[in-house]
């Protein structure tokens, strides 16, 4: 039985070489082949398919793109084994990116020798992590077993709740009767204590520990 894949990454030249590793390796065809989040709903409605296969981080225009976007196609087609690839590393996106109910999880680095297992285990309705995906979470519970939390004032946090909750620098600020500057340094000063590199992780960072309204 031939699997009846969507295909989704804004990079026409890894589309070209993953459609080729998929219908060379995993008796499958990409029976659509997208570069948006948009592109990919209109794709899920025109076209019947086994399992949807999408980078997790395309042109959107907010923090929260990919998140939001795995969130509707399972909310939309809660049946759709849906595999992602990803660069991220960060332990928290990677757990906020699960959390959509995803079935397969690999990093960009895996895909090569890990695409065709993830894509015969989902298709047989198995969960499928990948080894560099796995490592990344191994890392993050014993480190976390291992480190105190850092503390954030009542301000930082205040910050990057509202930051994560989608308000610019500039609409906190006003908000909050602040300057732009004060704001900008409290975002930063927080990032860097929770070790925090770029405002998708401040995203999974305010989602797993309960701060977004």
């Amino acid at each position: 039985m031939t699997l009846r894949i969507i295909l989704a990454d804004d990079h026409p030249i890894v589309r070209s070489g993953v459609r080729t590793l998929l219908e060379s390796q995993a008796q499958a065809a990409v029976v659509a082949d997208v570069s948006s989040p948009a592109e990919l709903v209109e794709a899920i409605h025109a076209h019947a398919c086994d399992i949807v296969l999408t980078d997790f981080s395309m042109p959107g225009g907010q923090v929260a793109d990919g998140l939001h976007m795995l969130g509707l196609i399972h909310r939309r087609w809660p049946t759709l084994p849906v595999i992602v690839l990803t660069m991220v590393n960060n332990a928290g996106v990677l757990n906020s990116i699960l959390a959509t109910g995803v079935r397969g999880l690999l990093g960009k680095s895996d895909a090569l020798t890990e695409l065709t297992l993830a894509v015969q285990a989902v298709s047989h309705g198995r969960d499928y992590l990948s080894a560099g995906i796995r490592k990344a979470l191994d890392m993050a519970r014993s480190g976390s077993n291992l480190s105190m939390q850092p503390v954030l004032s009542k301000r930082e946090t205040e910050v990057l709740r509202l930051f994560a909750s989608g308000f610019t620098v500039s609409e906190i600020a006003s908000q909050l009767s602040r300057s732009v500057k004060t704001i900008s340094r409290q975002k930063m000063d927080a990032m860097a204590k929770l070790g925090l590199k770029s405002d998708l992780d401040v995203y999974a960072y305010a989602r797993e520990h309960g701060m977004l309204t």
